[in-house]
């Protein structure tokens, strides 16, 4: 399944279960997606977390009740998942911009956020350089981190903040020891999204060249053999990575014979000067013919 397809199966999920209490794992399972992954995905894709849109989307049902029906203000609140008529009320606020008495009461304008629908839309041809790279096993070195479930925080600013702990506690100084002589990244430190792995779905290491280590916040990973698509990422970061990624997900894949493979991606920095308007990196995805 290509990564449209999977999100709007998942989007469809969250429209079938909108007065229910949403389980992001769930909704990331209708397209065959770890939880984290997906949100990436989806957050790349929208623009917004999935959070974000599922709390949108369940206000603007709560308006259109409270302002075309008798039903009770608490009755809403809890319907939609909250746990107090007060938080209901301070969200509902937020997004109307009016009380949920004064939309009872009528004669208000209220906010509709619709649902969303998933297009391919050709408005010109555009260039997408990339490259195949068939790889055999290797091992991994790396520091990983603990999935965050449930936020309205994107994934992207969760990897950049893991990103800055790694830098600060010295992780990235001391990862460049470990790489390998034949280092399949160009003797780079990687950023790795771990498919399948639900409870660390992210990590920082470097192809293991098996030098014993003591640090006991490294692990190591077996990761598979594997095809991998490579597309160059140039630009200040992570504003580049974010616009390119977007670009894979909605005009590559749609249209190629190749599909992620839901193994493991990788993100190669071959330098922390990710500021730089003239850095460039590399997105290896885990891929496979259709």
């Amino acid at each position: 399944m290509d990564w449209i397809t999977g999100i709007q199966k998942a989007i469809n999920y969250v429209e079938a279960n909108i007065s229910e209490n949403i389980d992001y794992e769930e909704v990331a399972k209708q397209a065959f997606s770890s939880s984290f992954h997906f949100q990436r995905v989806f957050g790349i894709l929208c623009g917004f977390t999935l959070g974000e849109y599922i709390r949108m989307r369940k206000l603007t049902l709560a308006g259109s009740e409270l302002s075309s029906s008798d039903i009770r203000v608490i009755d809403v609140a809890f319907k939609y998942g909250y746990d107090t008529p007060e938080s209901f009320s301070r969200a509902f606020t937020r997004f109307h911009g009016v009380t949920p008495s004064q939309a009872k009461q009528g004669g208000v304008a209220l906010k509709s956020f619709s649902p969303l629908f998933v297009k391919l839309i050709l408005d010109g041809g555009s260039m997408i350089n990339y490259r195949i790279e068939t790889k055999g096993a290797f091992q991994l070195i790396c520091k990983k981190l603990k999935a965050i479930h449930n936020t309205e925080m994107t994934t992207e600013q969760i990897i950049s903040d893991f990103w800055q702990k790694c830098i600060v506690d010295g992780t990235t100084s001391v990862l460049p020891k470990y790489i390998c002589e034949n280092d399949i990244f160009g003797y780079c430190i990687v950023g790795a999204s771990f498919g399948s792995d639900a409870e660390f779905p992210y990590g920082i290491g470097v192809h293991y060249n098996g030098e014993p280590f003591t640090d006991g916040s490294f692990v190591i990973e077996e990761i598979p053999a594997q095809t991998y698509l490579v597309f160059t990422c140039a630009g200040k970061m992570p504003e580049a990575f974010a616009k390119l990624y977007q670009r894979i997900c909605s005009e590559f894949f749609p249209t190629n014979e190749y599909q992620p493979s839901g193994g493991t991606n990788f993100e190669s920095y071959p330098s922390a000067d990710v500021s730089n308007p003239n850095y460039t990196c590399e997105i290896w995805i885990a891929a496979e013919k259709k």
